[in-house]
This record gives C-alpha cells, structure tokens and sequence, in this order.
C-alpha cells in the first residue's frame, strides 16, 4: 500500500513537468512550421507525442503537418504512408478532445488524402465518413475555413465520379448519401470558405476547378489568375498550389 501511495506521488509530481516538456516542444513545432520547415515541424511534434501521447495539440498539429508533407511528394508509395500517418494522428487527436472542430477537420483532411489513392469501394467508405467528419466540424465552428473547403470538395469530387462509378457506389456500396451531392453546394461551400478565410490560396485553387467544371470559365480563369498573382505565402504548400494554378489555366484556355 505504501509502494502504491509513493507511486502516485510521483506520477502527481511528474505530470505537470511531462506536460510543460511536450508544450516547449510543440512550441519549437509551431516556431520551425512558422518558417515553411514541416519536417522540422513534424519531428518536434512527433517529440512531443513522445513526452505525452494524449496530447491534443500536438496530436492535431502533427496530422496537420504529415498531410503538408504528403501532398509535395512524388513516391506514390511514400506518400500514401504518410497520409496513413496523418490519419492515425488525426483519428488519436480527436480521441483527445472530439469537442474541437480543428480535429475534425484534420481527419476530414487526411481522410480526403488517402481517398485519393484507393479503389472506388474503398473512397465510398471514405467519402461517407469525410462528410461526417465535416459536418461535425461545421457543427461546433459554422465559420470554419477548412471545413468548408472539406464539404464544397465532398460534393465536386462525388459529382466527378462516372456515371457507373456513382451507380455502383449507391447500389452495392452503402454509399446513398452520395445521392446529395450537388454542384450547387460545392460552389456555395468553396465561395465561403474563400469568404471567411481569403488569404489561404488553396481555397481559391479549388474553388476554380469547381467553377470549370460547372461551365463558369471566367470565373475560374480569374480565381486561377488570383492564385499566381498572390504575393503573400500563408501554407507550406502554396509555392505547389501556384504551380497547380498555372497549369490548370494552360489547360482552361
């Protein structure tokens, strides 16, 4: 009993140190992601995890920075790895605190990821849970940027499928809610996130795809145009965001 007793002394005592050690390291995550340094960014958040594996904020911000890392590779295998990772991290968090609507929209974002690299059986599985997750964002944050870009994107990708594709995925899959996807939602979606947060080009990047796929080419060329021409850098991604812009406008013209 007395062993017992002493243990839990010490466990009292050590929390708080364990948690100010992993707080100076996210701190050290946000410092080097501040500066475009992901993979920096990530190994202190990953030290973090270390120190305290319960750690929302670390938990959040490590899925945040793995899909970052993830999106600018060109090993397909690699980069399917680490948005697994991403995933793990984002589904952890939000096992931390499901109160936040920041880890919502994390796993909604590494969920959308991996989509990008399975079958179609397997994104109908995906598609569904990424709108759940996107729902339960907006539910807590109605104004949340990414969440937005989550649900205007859940629609245009759901439209962009096949005609069969869509059939199949409704009949055999379990997938009917992809039955309400409409281009409306993704263009009133995607022009609200631009809205609330118009500094982050990739909002703008994706609103442009979703005008020229619904024959709205002018405002498409100009949100492109709106992308190359900005100035200021917000994600670690944007230099790839412009490159996207401008390839996809070569191709609209």
């Amino acid at each position: 009993m007395l062993l017992f007793r002493l243990m839990m002394v010490a466990t009292l005592f050590a929390t708080p140190g364990r948690a100010q050690d992993a707080a100076a390291l996210v701190a050290r995550g946000d410092s080097a992601y501040a500066v475009f340094n992901a993979e920096e960014a990530l190994t202190h958040y990953e030290s973090a995890l270390a120190v305290d594996s319960l750690n929302s904020d670390a938990l959040g911000k490590a899925s945040r920075t793995a899909i970052d890392i993830g999106e600018a590779m060109a090993d397909a295998a690699a980069q399917k790895e680490i948005f697994r990772k991403g995933e793990r991290y984002a589904r952890r968090a939000l096992s931390a605190d499901s109160s936040s609507a920041e880890n919502w929209f994390h796993l909604a974002r590494a969920l959308g990821r991996t989509a990008l690299s399975v079958g179609v059986r397997d994104r109908v599985r995906y598609a569904v849970e990424i709108r759940k997750c996107g729902q339960n964002a907006l539910a807590i944050n109605p104004d949340h940027p990414g969440a937005l870009h989550v649900l205007g994107m859940w629609n245009a990708e759901v439209k962009r499928l096949s005609g069969v594709e869509l059939f199949f995925a409704r009949r055999f899959l379990g997938g009917g809610v992809l039955g309400q996807a409409n281009w409306k939602e993704a263009v009133t979606y995607m022009e609200r996130a631009v809205a609330v947060d118009p500094d982050r080009i990739a909002h703008t990047l994706d609103l442009a795809g979703v005008y020229a796929d619904t024959g709205a080419k002018d405002k498409a060329r100009a949100a492109y145009e709106s992308v190359i021409s900005a100035t200021r850098r917000v994600d670690f991604n944007d230099p790839l965001y412009k490159k996207q812009a401008e390839e996809r406008l070569k191709r609209l013209r």
